[in-house]
C-alpha cells in the first residue's frame, strides 16, 4: 500500500494535537526519609499537596492549638551550634511580612517578546530553535558530512534540518524512545509521516554527522571548557529561555539528570534518579508550569582542582539571577541560612528542607527523642524561620524559610506546618520537567554525549 506524503502543516498539526499536553500529575508529599532526603526516583506523586491550597485549614499563631505543639521546654532563646545566630522560640513581632515577598513585577506566562513574535506554529518553533542556532548546526554538520561521506554528502539546508528535528520531536510525542528506528520507517506497521519526511538512510546519515562545533579546533577549546563540543549552540539556547516566559511567584531550583551511559568526562552517577547515569544539569523552573527558565550543565570540578565549596549557594544565586520578588524553593543540598540572607539582598525569599548538620541550627530543634508524633517546634530570627516536624516517632523533617514569619499549623489530622505544605506544593517544578521530558523523550540511542544533551 502506498503511503501519502504529508504537508508540513499537516505534520505540525499532527504533532501539536497529540496527547503531549495532558496534565502533569501532582507532586509527591514529603517523605519520612531520615535527614530530610526526599528524592523520589520513581516520580510517584501523592494528593496531599492539594491541601496546601486550603487556607481555611491553617491555624494562626494565636490559636490555642499552637501552644499544644510548642512544649514548655522550648521557651526563650537558643544559640546556633556555631554560636553565631540567636534563635527565638517566638516570632519576631517587628519582622512582619517582608515587603518584597511574592511581589513580582512581571506577569507570569509568555513574555511580550514571545507573544509579539508568534504568528503560527513555525514561528513558535523558531523562537526556541533560532536562526543562529540553526546556522551553527548547519555549518558544523555540513563540514563533518563532507569529511565523512565526501562527494556522497548532500549539503543540508534549513528545511532539511527542521525536518530532522521534527522527526525527533514527533518520535517523542509517539513515546518511541525505546523503539528501533527501523520500525518507525517500516512499510507495513511504521508511521507514514516518517517515510514521507525523509528516507531512513538520510536520517541515519544526518544522525551520524550532526555536529555543534568544529572538531578540528575542539582539542584546544576543551582544555578550558569541557562543554566545548556543544558550547556555542547551548549558550544561545539557554539565553533565549528567560526571554520567552515569566515564571510565577514560586521558582524551583534543583538538579536533573539527562540519561547517558556512554563516554563523557563529566558523566555523573546519581542513584536516586531513575536513569542512574547521565549528565547533570542545574535548572530553575516555574513551580507551576515546570517551564525551564534557566539551565546550566555541570561539567565537574576543574582538572586537578579542589571540590567546589558552597556549590549549592552558588548554583541558586546564578539560577535566580534576573528574578525579583519571587520565592526560591530548593532541597537540602542548597538550603542554608547564608543563602537566605543573600537572596533577601536580591529581594527574593527562600523555602527548603535543611540538613540537620548545618551549623546555623540550634541543637534544641534537632532533638526528637520523646517528641509526640505530628508535633512541631519552631525557631525564629529576624531573617528566617525554621521548623522541626515529626511525621512519625523518632523521625523529623527540618524546613527553613525566609518567606514565613509565624508558626502556622494546618488543622489536618497530621497538623503539618504551613511551611511544609507550601514546600510540598512548590518543590516539584524540576521533577515534573524530568517526568514529562522522560515520557516524551526525543532522545535516540547514541554514543555521543552532545547528542544526548541536544
Amino acid at each position: 500500500m502506498s503511503s501519502r506524503r504529508f504537508t508540513a502543516e499537516e505534520a505540525l498539526l499532527l504533532f501539536f494535537d497529540s496527547d503531549a499536553e495532558e496534565e502533569i500529575s501532582e507532586i509527591e508529599d514529603l517523605s519520612d526519609a531520615e535527614d530530610n532526603v526526599i528524592d523520589d526516583p520513581d516520580f510517584q506523586f501523592s494528593d496531599d499537596v492539594e491541601d496546601s491550597e486550603d487556607e481555611s485549614a491553617v491555624v494562626s499563631p494565636s490559636d490555642e492549638n499552637l501552644g499544644m505543639e510548642q512544649s514548655s521546654s522550648t521557651e526563650g532563646t537558643w544559640a546556633s551550634k556555631d554560636g553565631n545566630i540567636k534563635w527565638s522560640t517566638s516570632p519576631h513581632q517587628s519582622r512582619g511580612r517582608l515587603s518584597f515577598s511574592n511581589i513580582i513585577k512581571m506577569t507570569p506566562g509568555p513574555t511580550r517578546f514571545a507573544v509579539t513574535r508568534v504568528d503560527d506554529i513555525q514561528s513558535a518553533f523558531q523562537l526556541f530553535i533560532s536562526q543562529p542556532i540553526e546556522r551553527i548546526i548547519l555549518d558544523m554538520t555540513n563540514l563533518e558530512g563532507r569529511r565523512v561521506f565526501q562527494e556522497k554528502w548532500k549539503s543540508l539546508d534549513q528545511t532539511d534540518l527542521n525536518a530532522y528535528i521534527g522527526i525527533l520531536i514527533l518520535a517523542g510525542v509517539y513515546r518511541s524512545k525505546g523503539e528501533a528506528t527501523s520500525s518507525l520507517w517500516n512499510e507495513e506497521n511504521g508511521r507514514p509521516i516518517f517515510q514521507a519526511t525523509m528516507s531512513l538512510e538520510t536520517f541515519h546519515m544526518i544522525s551520524r554527522v550532526i555536529r555543534f562545533d568544529n572538531r578540528d579546533t575542539r582539542v584546544g577549546r576543551r582544555e578550558s571548557d569541557e562543554l566545548a563540543a556543544i558550547r556555542d549552540a547551548w549558550d544561545k539556547w539557554v539565553e533565549i529561555l528567560p526571554l520567552l516566559y515569566n515564571p510565577g511567584p514560586h521558582v524551583t531550583v534543583d538538579e536533573r539528570l539527562v540519561p547517558f551511559r556512554g563516554r563523557c568526562p563529566f558523566r555523573q552517577y546519581m542513584p536516586n534518579k531513575p536513569a542512574k547515569y547521565g549528565i547533570k544539569i542545574w535548572a530553575a523552573c516555574d513551580a507551576k508550569s515546570s517551564y525551564a527558565w534557566k539551565m546550566q550543565v555541570y561539567t565537574g570540578k576543574p582538572p586537578g582542582g579542589a571540590p567546589e565549596k558552597n556549590q549549592g549557594m552558588r548554583v541558586v544565586l546564578e539560577m535566580s539571577e534576573g528574578l525579583q520578588g519571587h520565592n526560591i524553593t530548593c532541597d537540602n543540598f542548597f538550603t542554608s541560612y547564608r543563602l537566605g540572607e543573600e537572596l533577601q539582598k536580591r529581594k527574593l525569599t527562600m523555602l527548603g528542607t535543611v540538613r540537620r548538620n548545618k551549623p546555623e541550627l540550634p541543637s534544641e530543634i534537632l532533638k526528637i527523642q520523646g517528641r509526640p508524633m505530628h508535633s512541631s517546634i519552631f525557631a525564629f530570627t529576624e531573617k528566617a524561620t525554621v521548623v522541626s516536624y515529626c511525621p512519625k516517632r523518632n523521625k523529623n523533617v527540618l524546613v527553613m524559610s525566609t518567606m514565613h514569619t509565624d508558626a502556622s499549623l494546618s488543622t489536618r489530622d497530621d497538623m503539618k506546618p504551613q511551611m511544609i505544605l507550601d514546600y510540598n506544593s512548590t518543590k516539584g517544578g524540576v521533577d515534573n520537567l524530568d517526568k514529562v521530558t522522560a515520557t516524551y523523550s526525543c532522545q535516540r540511542k547514541t554514543a555521543r554525549w552532545p547528542m544526548a544533551i541536544f
